[in-house]
């Protein structure tokens, strides 16, 4: 079975270095290099996840530090990216200061007084650039790390990384190269992919998806080149695409395809910002109606708003963390897509919180329609012993058998109504949704179970919160699990 799927792999990864290939070539053409219709189809399947929001303090160059702030509190989002030069807005002595990294002790106290007095997060800082030297690269990650801030965005004017990596690691830092347009060193995706890929994963790309539509690069494509290595995303739809005069538009009015740069950054599980930039001069004075317009339709367009991912994952790479196994076999997990695998059996894969009214959902498959496996809820105790099959509920895996034991039913309790699964080999698609004691469960869209739960069959009570739980039943049923969401009701 796993060798089968390790075939299936091999060959999905030529095609998807073919499709590489294609991007690549996409990149380097002018305004006819536009998204395929066939790669917006496939981006209209997935279903995009929500992303933590930052602002660049650049949309809100015409104000203050001070006042941008203030801007950025009125947007309702927490975390602010600053750029060197922006006036500080300080009175007396300091009126003419500038944010930067050399501002005095005095400068930074008044900066971090304002920030936890409006609740903001000062995660990120750039474009910035200092000399290739210890002393230049030093300072500056030093003032990074006094701040808080978590991602040094920059353009080198070097191309030895080296010290840069190495600082980075030592002061535990990200640096997100930025691509400014043509004719700007980094202007192509390729380019910076060729700056960064010897060094630590703490160096990756800052995506201006602006810069590269001005530079006729297709952002989608651009993201997908760099995948792995995105450490920030300066987001902006344009009104034309391969032209320097381009000017910025409210997300999804453009040529950016922002639907697909979501999609795309869901599929490589990017856990970093999306940072707000909004750079059209003649809005540059009141920039908060085309910013609200525009984070209008990422809601829009968001699935997964108000959920949390419980397969957790930091630079785009899962682990287990807060998952726990107990009983015979394991779960082996694929850290780069996200996959988990069941082995051996029967035994229980359970996550540590909680949940009383939830909104559980996950994609599952199965090479063989007598794969069994299964989601218990409710769990109401820390598995010791096989005694919770008996006290929480099971939502079933198992296309070979029948009534209230088949895919879709609350095992041993309920059968589903119709058979909603797809053929083996193929991702299904479970919403669990559980209130009090109803549960709604929809497979693939469309609702098999609805019912008041009670004590039925080999459950003999059930509590109102518990753990949630992945089985893996034996030997002959490696099932497989991806996109572990939850949302809390």
């Amino acid at each position: 079975m796993i060798a089968q799927w390790g075939k299936n792999e091999v060959a999905i990864g030529g095609i998807l270095s073919l499709w590489l290939l294609l991007a690549m070539a996409c990149t380097a053409g002018g305004p006819g290099a536009t998204q395929g219709k066939e790669e917006l189809a496939a981006y209209e399947d997935v279903r995009i996840k929500e992303f933590p929001l930052a602002v660049q303090c650049w949309t809100f160059r015409k104000f203050t530090f001070m006042e941008t702030l203030e801007k950025v509190k009125e947007l309702g989002i927490e975390n602010i990216q600053a750029y060197p030069g922006q006036v500080l807005g300080l009175p007396g002595d300091h009126a003419d200061a500038k944010f930067d990294h050399h501002m005095s002790a005095d400068q930074i106290k008044a900066v971090k007084t304002q920030l936890e007095r409006l609740g903001l997060r000062l995660v990120a800082y750039g474009v910035v650039n200092e000399e290739n030297n210890k002393d230049a690269l030093g300072g500056l990650f030093a003032f990074a790390k006094e701040m808080g801030i978590q991602i040094v965005v920059m353009e080198p004017a070097f191309d030895d990384f080296s010290l840069l990596d190495e600082l980075a690691n030592e002061y535990g830092l990200k640096i997100a190269i930025h691509n400014h347009a043509v004719p700007n060193k980094y202007a192509r995706p390729e380019t910076v992919l060729s700056h960064i890929k010897e060094s630590s994963l703490r160096i990756g790309a800052c995506a201006d998806t602006g810069h590269w539509l001005r530079s006729g690069v297709v952002p989608a494509d651009a993201l997908r080149l760099l995948s792995g290595r995105i450490r920030d995303v300066h987001l902006k739809d344009l009104n034309d695409f391969g032209s320097k005069e381009a000017y910025d538009v409210p997300y999804g009015q453009g040529k950016a395809e922002i639907r697909a740069i979501l999609a795309e950054l869901t599929i490589q599980n990017y856990s970093g910002y999306l940072t707000i930039e909004y750079e059209k001069e003649e809005d540059a004075l009141d920039p908060l109606p085309a910013i609200r317009e525009g984070l209008e339709f990422i809601k829009s367009v968001t699935y997964y708003r108000g959920y949390q991912e419980i397969l957790h994952s930091s630079d785009s790479r899962y682990n287990k963390h807060g998952w726990n196994h107990y009983g015979p076999g394991y779960f082996t997990l694929d850290t780069k897509t996200g996959i988990l695998t069941a082995h051996g059996g029967t035994g229980l894969f359970w996550y540590r919180q909680k949940f009383r009214d939830f909104i559980l959902e996950l994609d599952f498959r199965v090479e063989k329609s007598s794969n069994n496996s299964g989601i218990f809820y409710r769990i109401p105790e820390v598995p010791v012993s096989d005694d919770y099959i008996y006290h929480s509920f099971e939502i079933q895996i198992d296309g070979a058998s029948k009534d209230k034991h088949v895919t879709g039913a609350v095992y041993d309790a309920v059968a589903p109504t119709r058979d909603a699964s797809k053929e083996p080999g193929t991702w299904n698609h479970y919403k669990i949704t559980c209130r009090g004691a109803n549960i709604t469960i929809e497979l693939n869209g469309e609702t098999v179970v609805e019912w008041e739960m009670e004590p039925r069959g080999k459950i003999r009570d059930f509590a109102e919160e518990g753990y949630i739980g992945l089985q893996n039943h034996d030997d002959k049923s490696a099932v497989q699990f991806r996109n572990l969401y939850i949302r809390e009701l």
